[in-house]
């Protein structure tokens, strides 16, 4: 969302950041242990706000369509001219998860946060070596997940 909204995507920067504010807060019980656990609640639920306004618009009662975000490198992810269908993003990363969660959290931090490396690796604890490792290797399981291959 960095570089403007796409065309079909209704949801500013602004709101999405005040969305994710109110569902953070109206947590009961949640004792932010630090930053990186403060910054994975905030991707997640950013995450989570987009994945469900790109369900409600597929849903066949209104009418189906596909909501699409770009995929390049300004907003931390793979670079690449056309734009990656957001559910398949989301499903993407579950499997990632699945596979190494850590590497799923750093993804989840460099595109829904846009934390750049020395951010990111302060969020998690981590080295800024380990973060551009992680994020390479994280960029190509997710490439090769959203183009089938």
């Amino acid at each position: 969302m960095l570089g403007g909204k796409p065309p079909d995507q209704s949801l500013e920067a602004t709101a999405l950041v005040n969305e994710a504010f109110v569902r953070l807060i109206d947590r009961e019980g949640i004792d932010w242990e630090n930053r990186a656990h403060f910054f994975g609640g905030a991707a997640r639920t950013m995450k989570n706000i987009l994945v469900d306004r790109a369900r409600r618009r597929h849903a066949k009662k209104r009418g189906g369509g596909i909501e699409k975000l770009p995929f390049d490198e300004e907003v931390h992810v793979p670079a690449r001219e056309e734009e990656t269908d957001l559910l398949a993003l989301d499903e993407a990363l579950d499997k990632l998860y699945g596979m190494d969660a850590s590497l799923s959290r750093l993804v989840e931090l460099r595109f829904f946060l846009a934390l750049n490396v020395q951010e990111t690796a302060e969020a998690l604890g981590v080295s800024s070596a380990t973060v551009k490792r992680g994020f390479c290797t994280a960029k190509i399981w997710l490439r090769r997940e959203l183009d089938g291959s």
